[in-house]
């Protein structure tokens, strides 16, 4: 098993770039950026990524995770497809997004998925998701996409870039599932051909809309579209989507947190298809 390689220095130019990397700019230049945790870095690997660079600190382990881990790591850096440092709790604590991450940093290439690289099974669900701009929201939609089984997720926006999918904090509130389910960013002109290539139906959600989402068939390929909390879906997604659904609200608050949003059309998508294959009510 290879000795990694020691970094001590707080001044070290690979620390430093692992601390540049929290700016987007830098990961947008650098083609970079960070995974943090145990779980998020175990299935970084499990999905076939290969990191870059790999920061792991002694006095932080002690799992049993965190040792299969870290002989996963090694086997990588022992076959010279990843360079592995050695680091105390000073210098991982600067690199560090969060407290509790077991001790283990990965830095890692962006995923630059297209949708050629999406396969549609025979009964597709997808969610697209126009102008998100909160990192823990488009994490927690991606755990949600994780457990109800979806074959995409959709990121549009005005301009190009203008959601951060390889923010770190992304990667962190989806606890790995970032690497599980493939996003792919692209305008609404990409998005709405390949939808309607693959014979999948678009439904909107709007405030304004007559039905009620529960009312709505998403049992057949369904591409659930969902715009941002501040500012909802645009006229032409609105005028582009084959059916039109809301979400009933009797309060005050005129709308709900996106990530909360997306999981009630999921998963009634998923008891739809559930219901559907069972023939029960």
């Amino acid at each position: 098993m290879p000795v990694a390689e020691p970094i001590t220095s707080l001044q070290n130019p690979r620390v430093k770039n692992v601390v540049r990397l929290s700016n987007r700019r830098h990961r947008d230049r650098q083609q970079q950026t960070v995974v943090e945790g145990v779980r998020e870095a175990t299935l970084a690997l499990r999905s076939g990524i290969v990191p870059d660079e790999v920061f792991i600190c002694p006095e932080f382990s002690g799992s049993v995770e965190r040792q299969e881990l870290d002989q996963q790591l090694y086997e990588l850096a022992a076959g010279g497809r990843t360079r592995l440092f050695q680091v105390p709790p000073a210098v991982f604590d600067k690199m560090a997004y969060r407290a509790g991450s077991g001790g283990v940093l990965l830095v890692i290439p962006y995923l630059k998925r297209t949708l050629q690289d999406i396969a549609p099974g025979g009964n597709p669900l997808v969610a697209v998701v126009d102008g998100a701009e909160k990192p823990g929201n488009l994490g927690a939609i991606l755990r949600t996409a994780d457990a109800a089984g979806l074959d995409a997720l959709l990121l549009t926006a005005d301009e190009p870039g203008g959601t951060d999918i390889h923010n770190p904090n992304v990667i962190r509130a989806s606890l790995g599932a970032f690497f599980s389910i493939p996003v792919v960013t692209v305008t609404m002109e990409q998005a709405l051909r390949w939808l309607q290539e693959n014979g999948i139906t678009t439904v909107a959600t709007t405030p304004d809309a007559q039905q009620v989402y529960t009312a709505v068939n998403l049992a057949g390929p369904t591409a659930i579209i969902m715009g941002s909390e501040a500012a909802g879906l645009g006229r032409q997604w609105l005028d582009a989507a084959d059916i039109q659904a809301r979400i009933p609200m009797t309060g005050w608050v005129d709308s709900l947190n996106l990530s909360v949003s997306t999981a009630l059309l999921l998963y009634e998508a998923l008891r739809q298809r559930n219901t559907m294959s069972t023939g029960s009510a």
